[in-house]
């Protein structure tokens, strides 16, 4: 006979919106379980978000010195190239991600929340058969949190294997691939892409679209294209892969003639998509919403006591979007009145250079836009950052100057997020930007100076 756990509440899934839920269940007193099959962390933490964006430091950090080898930059020079160990960097980022995946098992013992290691089946909404190393265990609860995330989209025509990689494969090569053909050109395909050709990859771009990352609009995206062309990084627009043939990825370009691009590796970055297979979603009876389970503003589901949270209940995929629907459930479970209704949820796209954007863009109607530009900034500059034609952007309504969002691309313009962020969900204006004193020398100083152009007197552009 199988073991038997009861628990006020049942957590499916060890990722950023599940382990989340399931602390925050555990320090309001709330008896939980939490079943992961896999490593505690999730895809963020295991082979996303933190070991795409370690692989992409030691790529810009090789870059540096690749070119303080080819010509002194910056009074720096190398008396010859530096050399990669791609096998050493994978093991110094996956020592990153046991640090962190430590880190959650520790915060969860904390919270007196019981793992269970296995991958669950429910029998129904709120009986889970969980098949583990030292048998079958079966919990039963009285709450149901479904964190089962997503998982990479494959191309039925060219399925993952042998030279045919996803983003995690991408993440554990043993070596650089001399050449390297990403099919995709959103945000994990340019990622990759762009630390790969930073570590000496002859990088190749395939998009089926008319344009790189189509989330983000075309004045942010320059920068970056402009980055692509000067590193020479391939970039086919309006084209169509068909395949593996000689040895490489056969593709339909643009006007129809086909080509074969030589590669090493083939890397398949076309999108995610809710893992909603092999836990028992068939026998919980919830409404759906096209492949994402439906959720009302508290991530309730049709199901009484069954919540839903993270990439399985839609887009954006985006980790922090599911820790922040995770603690909403738990306290709803624990009888707290929330509900899930950001202003904003922030995107950044790690690429060269980076992208942030929060809220609304310029294209809305009624708004106004103050721009300044990277270039004059101090501190970008002294970080030898300030010529990629990067700028903040704040779009504000027309006549309260309230601010609707902010958008910017330049070198480390991520770690600006949560000001942006902070002003947008606040209901900040422009005037009290204004009045807000930031440390100078310092890349916030953009974000004060794009609020003065608003205003009609900005000091420095």
């Amino acid at each position: 006979m199988s073991e038997v756990i009861k628990t006020k509440v049942l957590v499916v899934g060890g990722g950023p919106g599940g382990y989340v839920a399931a602390i925050r269940c555990g320090q309001l007193g709330l008896d939980t379980v939490l079943v992961e099959a896999d490593q505690l962390g999730g895809t963020c933490l295991t082979r996303g978000c933190i070991p795409s964006k370690a692989m992409i430091h030691a790529a810009s950090e090789f870059s540096a010195m690749m070119k303080a080898a080819s010509k002194p930059h910056l009074g720096i020079s190398l008396s010859e190239p530096p050399k990669v160990d791609l096998a050493a960097t994978v093991d110094w980022k996956d020592s990153i991600v046991k640090r962190l995946n430590t880190g959650v098992a520790a915060l969860l013992k904390r919270a007196k929340v019981k793992v269970v290691k296995g991958w669950g089946t429910f029998s129904d909404a709120k009986t889970c058969n969980v098949e583990t190393a030292d048998g079958v265990i079966t919990i039963q609860s009285e709450h149901v949190i479904l964190a089962t995330g997503s998982a990479p989209v494959e191309l039925p025509f060219l399925p993952l294997g042998g030279k045919v990689i996803s983003s995690t494969e991408a993440l554990s090569l043993p070596d650089v691939p001399s050449k390297l053909v990403v099919i995709g050109a959103g945000y994990i395909g340019l990622e990759l892409g762009i630390a790969y050709a930073k570590l000496g990859s002859d990088v190749t771009i395939v998009e089926s679209s008319d344009r790189i990352l189509p989330l983000y609009d075309e004045a942010l995206v320059e920068p970056v294209r402009r980055w692509l062309d000067e590193s020479a990084v391939k970039l086919h627009l309006n084209a169509r892969a068909l395949g593996e043939r000689d040895g490489g990825l056969a593709v339909e370009l643009e006007g129809g003639s086909e080509t074969v691009l030589p590669a090493d590796n083939i890397l398949v970055t076309v999108g995610r998509k809710p893992v909603t297979q092999g836990w028992g979603l068939e026998n919980m009876a919830l409404d759906m919403d096209g492949r994402y389970v439906r959720v009302d503003e508290q991530c309730a589901t049709s199901m009484k006591n069954v919540w839903a949270i993270g990439d399985l209940v839609g887009e954006p995929m985006l980790a922090h979007k599911a820790s922040a629907q995770g603690e909403v459930v738990a306290e709803v479970i624990a009888g707290k009145r929330r509900r899930f209704d950001p202003v904003a949820i922030p995107a950044v796209c790690f690429t060269e250079p980076e992208i942030v954007s929060v809220g609304a863009e310029p294209s809305l109607a009624g708004t106004v836009t103050g721009v300044f530009p990277v270039a004059a900034n101090g501190r970008a500059l002294s970080m030898d950052a300030g010529d990629n034609g990067g700028f903040v952007r704040v779009v504000a309504h027309s006549e309260t100057h309230r601010i609707l969002g902010v958008q910017a691309v330049g070198t480390h313009i991520s770690e600006l997020t949560a000001a942006f962020v902070t002003a947008v969900e606040m209901g900040a204006t422009v005037d009290d930007i204004e009045g807000m004193i930031q440390a100078h020398p310092t890349l916030g100083e953009m974000f004060h100076e794009a609020s003065l152009k608003i205003l009609g007197h900005a000091i420095h552009a």
